[in-house]
């Protein structure tokens, strides 16, 4: 089976962790609805719900890519995966779900732009 996953951090092209998605099909850049808020985790981003729009990319992954990807983003603990319309379809997204503070927020709602 197929399905779609917006991609917003270290998962983009260029990014430490993109070869997961060396196997995948690049659909497109996306930038969501103003539903979300980026964090800047240090060494990887988290998104939330918030009031702002996130940059990424979407791919068409395999059962076998996604299942890689709950184990990258520890889902159900650290993440949770919900599903967001896009141009391309339903699309997977990755939700953060532990505390974080204000001063952590990416007012650019772009990793790859994450110099405050």
């Amino acid at each position: 089976m197929q399905h779609l996953v917006f991609v917003y951090g270290t998962l983009r092209k260029g990014e430490c962790n993109h070869h997961l998605l060396a196997q995948s099909e690049y659909l497109g850049m996306y930038e969501t609805e103003p539903n979300f808020q980026l964090f800047d985790l240090g060494q990887y981003p988290g998104l939330m719900e918030g009031m702002h729009s996130i940059t990424g990319e979407v791919y068409r992954v395999s059962d076998s890519t996604l299942a890689e990807l709950d184990i990258l983003e520890d889902v159900p603990i650290e993440y949770r995966r919900e599903s967001i319309e896009t141009p391309f379809g339903q699309t997977w997204i990755y939700i953060y779900q532990q505390p974080v503070t204000q001063d952590q927020v990416i007012d650019s709602g772009n990793w790859l732009n994450r110099n405050y």
